[in-house]
């Protein structure tokens, strides 16, 4: 009978295949065609699994080590009957009393090894550690260099990786303390420079509250998101007081202008007076020495230019120091203005000046910033947008001073319950935004709630009358082509109808 081609067995294979309704994998397809081709394929030696039981076998005594060469020959040699002989020896080893009993007593215990993988993770562990301790401590980092070289190696011995790791975590936690009395001492110094600046400036009101904002951001715990709004309102703070500064400045040399002009003018008036009296004088005495009236004439004639030149002069003085006196009272308007607007800067830049949150600039920067985040990382973001429960009849009853206060408290309940991460924005009036990173809808709705109960046991307080505090909020997450106005406008919708469903309550827009 002529031998089927290939081809043909192949068909028959696929058709077996739906017939017998079997899932068309490798293993059906080879046992099938085997089946109708009625022969069998050679099954590869399992080599590198046999070589990896081989480096995890004992080898402490001279029967598990003349066993494991024998072990070793057989796979080296695709020899399988060698290696079933060696696998029964290793069972006798531990079933034949005879043979346990001929093994030393003290016989050392089997050696452990660490998996690959395992090993593997450890020494990444170790090296994204070593980047972040201080580069000065060279004995961490050469034992942190000497342990991720170890695990790399083949078959880590688990004792000596005990060993090397207790040396590597006593170093550690010294080089880990250092570097947390350095922040510690970072920190202190920072306060202290803000501290001192606001204590020079005397004269410089503008600096006092943005140096106390500084240091109220660069309190602990301190992270990269509040070390990037620190940077944020300084170089926004630093160029606009800059810019205010500098007009401040100008206006300032052109009011001392001014004065040395109206000084020197009035040494000239002087200067002329001194010259009109001197020339009375001699005419005055020429006249009472002379005895002829045609000596007197002449006298007369030049006393009269002199007068005549006295009165021009004061008449130009005169209209010039209206002009001076008007256009230094245009400058210290000026000068005046120029310095509230730079009191004022600081709190115009990016924050309230009332909550200290950030205001809709401020609040603009910060959503661009994590929705730029979002579309990189993938990572969640939600907005919360929240209104203050009948805050007219707050107003009404402890008065418009007593609203801002209760606008504070809420605030600092808001900095004081919610995570550093999350930014606290004034909306508007009685509505204030909340951005929440790396957070879903559940969660968000979950948080809000929770500041919610927190406002019920923190109390306001206003002339020793406690004042109860409540919002509506609208929570939504942001999806993938929506802008943050979209966002705005279903957290908007959301606080509407916790509002029409009886206040205080939080709702998904």
């Amino acid at each position: 009978m002529a031998e089927r081609l290939p081809s043909d067995i192949a068909r028959e294979t696929l058709k077996q295949l739906a017939a017998r309704r079997l899932a068309p994998t490798p293993l059906n397809y080879q046992a099938l065609y085997e089946e109708i081709a009625g022969s069998r394929t050679a099954q590869p030696f399992p080599e590198g699994a046999l070589r990896h039981i081989l480096r995890v076998i004992p080898a402490q005594t001279p029967g598990q080590r003349r066993l494991l060469d024998l072990f070793e020959a057989a796979v080296a040699q695709h020899d399988w009957p060698a290696l079933q002989s060696v696998l029964v020896g290793y069972a006798n080893l531990g079933l034949n009393p005879a043979v346990a009993a001929a093994e030393p007593a003290d016989a050392p215990a089997p050696v452990y090894v660490l998996p690959e993988d395992l090993a593997e993770q450890f020494a990444r562990v170790v090296e994204n550690t070593l980047p972040a301790l201080d580069s000065d401590d060279a004995r961490v980092h050469l034992l942190g260099e000497q342990l991720v070289q170890f695990l790399r190696q083949p078959g880590p011995p688990a004792s000596t990786l005990q060993l090397m790791l207790a040396n590597f975590s006593y170093r550690l936690s010294f080089a880990t303390e250092d570097q947390a009395a350095i922040r510690a001492m970072l920190l202190e110094l920072l306060h202290m420079v803000f501290g001192n600046i606001a204590a020079l400036s005397l004269d410089e009101c503008w600096l006092h509250g943005q140096a106390q904002a500084l240091m109220d951001a660069t309190r602990q715990p301190l992270t990269l998101r509040r070390l990037d709004d620190v940077q944020r309102r300084l170089k926004d703070v630093i160029f606009k007081q800059t810019e205010a500064k500098g007009r401040l400045i100008e206006a300032q040399d052109q009011m001392k202008a001014l004065l040395s002009g109206f000084i020197a003018r009035l040494s000239a008036m002087v200067q002329a007076s001194s010259s009109y009296h001197d020339s009375m004088e001699r005419c005055a005495e020429q006249i009472a020495q002379a005895s002829r009236f045609e000596d007197i004439a002449p006298l007369l004639q030049d006393l009269m230019v002199a007068t005549r030149a006295m009165a021009l002069d004061s008449r130009l003085a005169h209209d010039e120091l209206i002009d001076l006196r008007e256009r230094t009272q245009q400058k210290h308007a000026e000068l005046e203005r120029l310095q509230s607007q730079l009191d004022q800067v600081s709190a115009q830049a990016r924050h309230d000046p009332l909550t200290g949150a950030l205001n809709r600039k401020g609040l603009d920067e910060v959503i661009e910033r994590e929705m730029a985040r979002t579309r990189r990382t993938g990572a969640p973001l939600c907005l919360v947008l929240l209104d203050v429960d009948n805050f007219k009849q707050i107003n009404d009853q402890a008065g418009h001073a007593g609203g801002d206060a209760a606008l504070l408290h809420l605030a600092d309940v808001v900095r004081a319950v919610m995570r550093p991460q999350d930014m606290l924005a004034r909306y508007g009036g009685e509505e204030f935004v909340l951005v929440l990173p790396d957070t879903v809808l559940a969660q968000g709705v979950d948080a809000v709630q929770r500041l919610q109960r927190a406002l019920t046991t923190r109390f306001f307080l206003h002339n020793n009358e406690k004042l109860l505090i409540t919002f509506s909020a609208g929570v939504a997450q942001i999806g993938e082509a929506e802008t943050s106005a979209d966002v705005i406008r279903r957290a908007d919708q959301g606080m509407y109808l916790a509002k029409r469903s009886g206040k205080n309550r939080v709702m998904a827009g």
